[in-house]
């Protein structure tokens, strides 16, 4: 290694240094560097290491102290500045109180003011003739409509996606599905529907009762 100024060759080696004869009248030629001369990082090309000396402070009675303030950074295009954010609280899915299972996506609508999906005695001639399909109660959806909080054909349809649906009396149908034809099938996307009798009009009418079932047997 060549050093052009052997002085500095002291602040490069930690063992002991010899000289030659020749070399101290060099040195006592050459003006002392002070401390202060080499505690300041020199940076003579790109991307060398700084220095890590501590810094010269000045005497503590100068010395002003600056509260450290967060950090200022423009909001990136599109985004919304921290000031101006809106909570935004997602609902839930439409749901629907409904008996049955709808494993096999039968969905059968009904309308009863007074009872929360349908009467006793309707159910059990409703259990008979599903049980004749091979269908139980875990196999249907009843969705008493005179209960629901909605209504719509649209969202029943999507909430359940029946294969088959049957709907049961005039007051049954769901809003803005218009007026089916009484015991009529009518396709839809995904399956068939059939609006039929009621089970109060079907009680006491023999003649409504066989039509329904016969009705039933093909749906």
């Amino acid at each position: 290694m060549r050093v052009e100024d052997p002085a500095a060759l002291r602040f490069i080696l930690q063992d002991d240094i010899y000289l030659l004869q020749g070399d101290k009248a060099s040195i006592a030629q050459a003006p002392a560097t002070s401390v202060a001369d080499v505690s300041e990082p020199v940076f003579e090309k790109e991307g060398q290491m700084p220095s890590l000396a501590a810094p010269t402070l000045p005497p503590a009675d100068t010395v002003t102290t600056t509260p450290p303030q967060p950090p200022t950074t423009a909001a990136a295009p599109g985004t919304i500045s921290p000031a101006l954010q809106i909570t935004v609280t997602q609902t839930p899915d439409t749901q629907f109180n409904y008996m049955g299972g709808n494993k096999k996506q039968f969905l059968i609508i009904t309308h009863y003011p007074t009872e929360d999906f349908i009467a006793a005695d309707h159910l059990a001639a409703l259990q008979n003739i599903l049980k004749r399909k091979d269908y139980d109660i875990d196999d249907v959806a009843i969705l008493n409509i005179a209960k629901a909080t909605v209504t719509t054909v649209t969202d029943i349809v999507t909430y359940f996606k029946p294969e088959k649906l049957l709907i049961l009396g005039e007051a049954a149908v769901p809003a803005g599905m218009g007026m089916p034809p009484v015991n009529q099938y009518k396709k839809m996307k995904n399956g068939v529907f059939l609006r039929s009798f009621s089970f109060d009009e079907m009680m006491s009418s023999t003649d409504n009762k066989k039509v329904f079932w016969e009705q039933m047997k093909n749906l």
